[in-house]
C-alpha cells in the first residue's frame, strides 16, 4: 500500500511562510497524481492543490489560495511541495497528502479521485 508522510507544519505569525513535504513510499502502485487538502475545525476536508506526476503539466491551485500557494514536485525524491506564503489566520488547518490515479493531468478537486492518505500535518496560524 501506498505511505505518504506530511512534514513541514508548525506555528506562525500571519504573514508568515511554511513549505510542506510529502513524501510517497517507493512503491507507487500506479499512482500519478498527487494533492494536498485541509480540514480547519468544523469544516470539510478541501482540496487546494494538486499536481500531475508525469509529463510538464502545471499544478492545479484552487481559487481561494492561488497566489499566496504553490505545489510543486521533485519525481526523483518521491516528493511534493505546499509552498504557502502570506499565511493568514483562516489556513489554520490540519494538511493532508493525497495520492491517486487519473487517466489524464487534470484539475481532480474531489477527494474520491485520491485512494492514498497521509495522516496530515498541523498548521497553526496565530498572533
Amino acid at each position: 500500500q501506498v505511505q505518504l508522510l506530511e512534514s513541514g507544519g508548525g506555528s506562525v505569525q500571519p504573514g508568515a511562510s511554511l513549505r510542506l513535504s510529502c513524501v510517497s513510499s517507493a512503491d507507487s502502485h500506479g499512482v500519478n497524481c498527487m494533492a494536498w487538502f485541509r480540514q480547519a475545525p468544523g469544516q470539510e476536508r478541501k482540496m487546494i492543490g494538486n499536481i500531475y506526476l508525469l509529463g510538464n503539466d502545471p499544478a492545479y491551485i484552487h481559487d481561494s489560495v492561488r497566489g499566496r500557494f504553490t505545489v510543486s514536485r521533485d519525481n526523483a525524491k518521491n516528493t511534493i511541495y505546499l509552498q504557502m506564503n502570506s499565511l493568514k489566520p483562516e489556513d489554520t488547518a490540519i494538511y493532508y497528502c493525497a495520492a491517486g490515479r487519473v487517466t489524464i493531468a487534470g484539475s481532480y478537486f474531489g477527494a474520491g479521485y485520491y485512494n492514498y492518505w497521509g495522516q496530515g500535518t498541523q498548521v497553526t496560524v496565530s498572533s
